[in-house]
C-alpha cells in the first residue's frame, strides 16, 4: 500500500497499524450500504477520538450541514445512500485526508452501481477510477453528479390574491425546508383541487417559484393532462421517465417496467430536498406512481377532483381553490388594463366581474378583450356579456386553453351519465342552490341514490357543497349546464324537469307556511307530478328552518316558473312566501315575487290567483309607503274576491286594508274595514279569522280612545287564538293589549303584555314586530323609571330596524337620544 495512504499523526490501532490505513483498505472491499455506513462511522468516531470530544451529534451535524437529522441519521444506520456531493461534504466534515475522500468516493459509487445493478460484475469500478488514490475530483465516475433540474413554467407576472391558499401552502411546507426540529416534513404531499379555470395552477406555479430557494436540489414538473382538449392524458410511465430524463439518467439506464423506473425516481429523490409539481391530474391513481418515498421532498398535486383517496391513504393535505373574492377580482382587472382606467366606470367594472362570476378564466379573457383596446369604454364589455345571447359565448379566448366553454366541457366529459344528466338539470333549477331532496325530485330519482351522485358533481367541481347537503354552482357553471340540457334533452323533458322542481317547492312551501300561520287557507293545488320528493315538514321550527334556507330558491322559482309558463306555479310559490318574507322585514323581494305573480295569473286568466296576487302585493306595496298603489290593488281585490264568491278571502283582504289605515293614522277607517272583516269572518265561521280581526278591531278602538271596547275585543281574540294555535296571532293580541294597558295608565301590566308578545314574536321569527313590541316597551319601562331598562330596550329595537333597513329606526333612535340626554342632565344632581 503507497505510503500516501497513511497520512502523518494519524491514530494508531492496537495492532499498531494506522487507523487510516485500515480504514481506506475497508472501503476499498466496502460493497453494501450497510458497509459504506460502518465506514462512516468509524470515520465520526476517530474523528472525536483525535479531537478529544464525544461524537458529533446530529443535531451539531445537521447545523453544520443545513440537512436534516433525520436524513442524517438514515445515512449513518445504512437505510439511504447519500447523493454524491452529500456524501463529498460529510466525510470532509468527519476528517477524512484527501487520500481517504477519494477511496471512500469510489467506495460510495461501486456501492451505487451495485445498487442499481445487482448481476454486474463490478471488477472494473475500481479500476474505473484509480484518479481516486490522488484525492482529486469525481469526474471519472460511472455516473456524473447529481444534476439540478429546474422544470417549473414561468410565473404570472399579473397574479393577485390568494392570501388564504398562499398561508395554507406556506404553513404546510414550513416543516419540510427547515433544518430545526427534526427536520421531518410535517408533511410531504399537498392537493390544490378547485373547478375549471379558477387558476389553480397559476396559484401552484407562483407558490413553487416564490419557494423555489427551499429546494435546492431541484423542481420536477409535468402537466399530467388530466383534463386536455386532445383527451390524451399523461401515463404514469411517460411522467416517471420524463423526470428520469431530466434527472440525467442515461437512456439505457432507465428500466423497461413502470415498478423498477418508480423505483429508480424514489431512490433518486432519496434524502434531496425537492419540489415536485403535479399539474392538472385527473384521479388519484394517476399521481400515486409519482409520489416521492423522502421525507425531504414536496409533492404539490393540481387537479379539479378533490383526489380524496391521496388524503385518506396517502396522508395529502387538501386545500380548495375558489372564485376570487370581488376585491380580488378587482385587482386581476386592475394588473390586466389599469387602476385609472377601472376607476373612471366602477359600476361597469363591477358588472363585468358579476357576469364573469368572479372566474379568474373569465376576467382574464376579458380583460384581454379590454386591453386589445384600450380606447373602448370598459360599459362597451359589460353591456356586451349583458346582451350575449349565450353567456358562455363572450368568454372564447382564441385557444381550447382559454375558451371558457371548451374547458368546462373537458370536466364535464369525465363523469359518469347519471351524473352527467343530474349536471345538466341544473339548467333547468331557477338556482341558487339545492338539497338532496330538490334534486332527486329534478331528476325524477329516488332520493337515496342522488348523494353519490351530487358527491361526484362536487368531486368534480362542478357544484359546490357550500354548506352540508347544500349544491350549487357559479353562474357560468349554470350557463354551461343550462347549454347542455337544452343540447341534449328534449323540450318535453325539459318542460318535466321544470314541473318537478317546482312542484317540490310548492307542495313543501305551502305546508311550511300553514305551519306559519295556521289560520291562514291553504290553496288548493295540483297533484304532485310523479317522480317529487316534497320535504317532511313537521313543526313550525322546522318549516321556520326551511323557510330560511329555500327562500332564496323560492324567491328565483316565483320568476322561473313565470318565465317557463308555469303561471299556476308562480302566484302559488309568491301566497307561500308572503308570511315569512314579512316577518323578515324583505318587503322589496316580496313586491317583486307578488309582481311576477300577480303577471302569471293575468297571463293565464287565473282569477283566483289575480285576487290573492293584487291582496298579498297590496300589502307590501303599502309598508313600502306606495299607498295609492296598494289601495288599488286592495280594491281590485275585494272586487275579484266578490265575483268568486269568496268571502274568507274577502275577509283577509279588507283585515289588511284596516291595517294599511292604520299605519297611515286613518283609525276610523281602519276600524270600519276591520268590522267588515269580522262580519265575514263569522257568516263563514272562521274561528282564526274572527280571532284576528277582533284583535284588528281591538287595536282600532284603542288607538280611538275607546280603550273599554278595546278590551273586550281583544281578551276575546285571545280566548280564541288559544284554540286555533296561532301564535303569531297571539302575539299580535298581546302587543294591542300591552298598547291599551299602557294608555290607561297600568305600565307594569303593560310591561308584561309586551314581554309576552316579544315571546311569541321571537318564536315565529318575527323580527319586524319585534322591534316594534320593544319600541312600545321601551316606553313603558321608561314610564315606570327603568330608564336603564328603556334604553337597552330600545338600542335592541334600533338594531332589528337597521338590520332589516326599516325607516322606524330613525323613529326609535329618536326615543333612545331623548333618553340619553336626559340622563346626562341629571349627572352629578345627587
Amino acid at each position: 500500500m503507497s505510503e500516501q495512504w497513511v497520512p502523518s499523526g494519524t491514530h494508531q490501532t492496537s495492532h499498531g497499524l494506522p487507523a487510516a490505513f485500515e480504514l481506506a483498505r475497508a472501503a476499498t472491499e466496502a460493497q453494501t450500504l450497510p458497509e459504506l455506513a460502518g465506514l462512516l462511522r468509524q470515520l465520526r468516531r476517530r474523528e472525536a477520538r483525535q479531537q478529544g470530544e464525544t461524537l458529533l451529534t446530529y443535531r451539531q451535524l445537521a447545523a453544520k450541514t443545513g440537512w436534516s437529522r433525520g436524513i442524517i441519521g438514515e445515512y449513518f444506520a445504512g437505510n439511504i445512500l447519500p447523493p454524491p456531493e452529500r456524501f463529498d461534504a460529510l466525510i470532509r466534515l468527519l476528517g477524512a485526508t484527501p487520500a481517504e475522500q477519494g477511496v471512500l468516493a469510489t467506495a460510495r459509487d461501486r456501492v451505487e452501481e451495485r445498487r442499481r445493478r445487482p448481476n454486474r460484475d463490478h471488477a472494473s469500478t475500481g479500476r474505473a477510477v484509480v484518479r481516486a488514490r490522488a484525492g482529486g475530483p469525481r469526474t471519472g465516475t460511472p455516473y456524473p453528479r447529481f444534476p439540478v433540474p429546474r422544470q417549473l413554467p414561468p410565473a404570472l407576472p399579473g397574479f393577485v390574491g390568494r392570501a388564504t391558499q398562499l398561508a395554507q401552502l406556506d404553513a404546510e411546507c414550513a416543516g419540510a425546508v427547515t433544518p430545526e426540529g427534526d427536520g421531518v416534513a410535517s408533511v410531504t404531499l399537498m392537493t390544490l383541487s378547485g373547478t375549471a379555470g379558477v387558476g389553480k395552477t397559476t396559484l401552484a406555479v407562483t407558490w413553487a417559484h416564490r419557494v423555489a430557494d427551499r429546494f435546492p436540489d431541484g423542481q420536477l414538473y409535468v402537466d399530467l393532462r388530466g383534463f386536455d382538449s386532445t383527451g390524451t392524458v399523461v401515463t404514469a410511465v411517460e411522467a416517471v421517465r420524463g423526470f428520469l430524463e431530466a434527472l440525467e439518467v442515461p437512456p439505457e439506464r432507465i428500466p423497461t417496467h413502470l415498478p423498477a423506473q418508480v423505483g429508480l425516481y424514489r431512490s433518486l429523490l432519496a434524502g434531496r430536498r425537492m419540489l415536485v409539481l403535479l399539474d392538472n391530474a385527473r384521479d388519484a391513481d394517476q399521481v400515486r406512481p409519482l409520489l416521492v418515498g423522502s421525507s425531504s421532498c414536496l409533492v404539490l398535486v393540481t387537479s379539479r377532483n378533490r383526489l380524496a383517496g391521496l388524503v385518506a391513504t396517502e396522508g395529502a393535505r387538501p386545500i380548495g381553490v375558489d372564485l376570487l373574492s370581488t376585491a380580488e377580482a378587482w385587482q386581476l382587472l386592475a394588473r390586466r388594463l389599469g387602476a385609472d382606467r377601472l376607476a373612471a366606470e366602477p359600476q361597469a367594472v363591477d358588472e363585468i366581474i358579476e357576469r364573469c362570476a368572479r372566474l379568474p378564466l373569465a376576467l382574464a379573457v376579458l380583460a384581454a378583450r379590454g386591453a386589445e383596446k384600450p380606447a373602448f369604454p370598459l360599459a362597451a364589455l359589460a353591456a356586451e356579456l349583458r346582451a350575449a345571447p349565450r353567456p358562455l359565448d363572450s368568454f372564447d379566448g382564441g385557444d381550447a386553453g382559454t375558451d371558457v366553454q371548451a374547458v368546462f366541457s373537458w370536466s364535464y366529459r369525465s363523469l359518469t351519465p347519471q351524473a352527467a344528466r343530474v349536471f345538466r338539470l341544473f339548467g333547468c333549477h331557477p338556482g341558487p342552490d339545492m338539497g338532496f331532496a330538490a334534486a332527486a325530485s329534478l331528476a325524477g330519482l329516488p332520493r337515496a341514490q342522488v348523494p353519490r351522485l351530487l358527491a361526484e358533481l362536487a368531486h368534480a367541481h362542478l357544484v359546490t357543497e357550500h354548506t352540508p347537503g347544500r349544491f350549487g354552482a357559479h353562474d357560468l357553471l349554470r350557463a354551461y349546464a343550462a347549454e347542455q340540457v337544452e343540447r341534449l334533452e328534449p323540450a318535453q323533458a325539459r318542460r318535466a324537469a321544470i314541473r318537478r322542481g317546482l312542484d317540490h317547492y310548492l307542495h313543501t312551501a305551502h305546508a311550511a307556511a300553514l305551519l306559519l300561520q295556521p289560520g291562514r287557507d291553504p290553496v288548493t293545488l295540483a297533484a304532485v307530478a310523479p317522480g317529487v320528493v316534497p320535504e317532511e315538514i313537521a313543526d313550525l321550527g322546522q318549516a321556520l328552518a326551511w323557510f330560511s334556507v329555500e327562500y332564496p330558491v323560492l324567491l328565483a322559482a316565483v320568476a322561473h316558473a313565470r318565465r317557463s309558463g308555469f303561471d299556476s306555479h308562480a302566484w302559488q310559490l309568491a301566497w307561500t312566501l308572503v308570511d315569512f318574507l314579512q316577518r323578515r322585514g324583505r318587503w322589496p323581494d316580496l313586491a317583486v315575487a307578488q309582481r311576477n305573480a300577480l303577471a302569471g295569473a293575468q297571463r293565464a286568466g287565473d282569477r283566483p290567483g289575480q285576487a290573492n296576487a293584487h291582496r298579498d302585493l297590496a300589502r307590501v306595496l303599502s309598508r313600502l309607503g306606495r299607498v295609492n298603489e296598494a289601495a288599488r290593488s286592495y280594491r281590485q281585490a275585494l272586487v275579484i274576491f266578490a265575483e268568486l264568491g269568496d268571502h274568507t278571502g274577502q275577509a283577509r283582504t279588507h283585515r289588511a286594508f284596516g291595517a294599511m289605515f292604520d299605519g297611515l293614522g286613518r283609525h276610523a277607517e281602519s276600524l270600519e274595514q276591520s268590522e267588515r272583516a269580522l262580519a265575514l269572518y263569522r257568516a263563514a265561521g272562521h274561528i282564526a279569522g274572527e280571532a284576528s280581526a277582533r284583535n284588528a278591531v281591538g287595536w282600532a278602538h284603542a288607538q280611538l280612545g275607546q280603550y273599554a271596547s278595546a278590551l273586550g275585543h281583544c281578551r276575546a281574540a285571545l280566548a280564541l287564538l288559544r284554540t286555533t294555535g296561532d301564535r303569531h296571532g297571539e302575539a299580535n293580541t298581546w302587543d294591542s293589549l300591552g298598547f291599551i294597558h299602557a294608555q290607561l295608565g297600568d305600565h307594569r301590566a303593560a310591561i308584561r303584555c309586551f314581554q309576552r308578545a316579544l315571546g311569541l314574536y321571537r318564536r315565529v321569527s318575527d323580527r319586524y314586530d319585534e322591534a316594534d313590541t320593544l319600541s312600545r316597551l321601551g316606553e313603558s319601562r321608561r314610564a315606570v323609571g327603568d330608564a336603564a331598562g328603556a334604553a337597552r330596550t330600545w338600542r335592541r329595537a334600533v338594531g332589528i330596524l337597521d338590520d332589516l333597513g326599516h325607516p322606524d329606526a330613525e323613529r326609535v333612535r329618536d326615543l333612545l337620544a331623548g333618553e340619553c340626554a336626559g340622563d346626562a342632565g341629571h349627572t352629578g344632581g345627587g
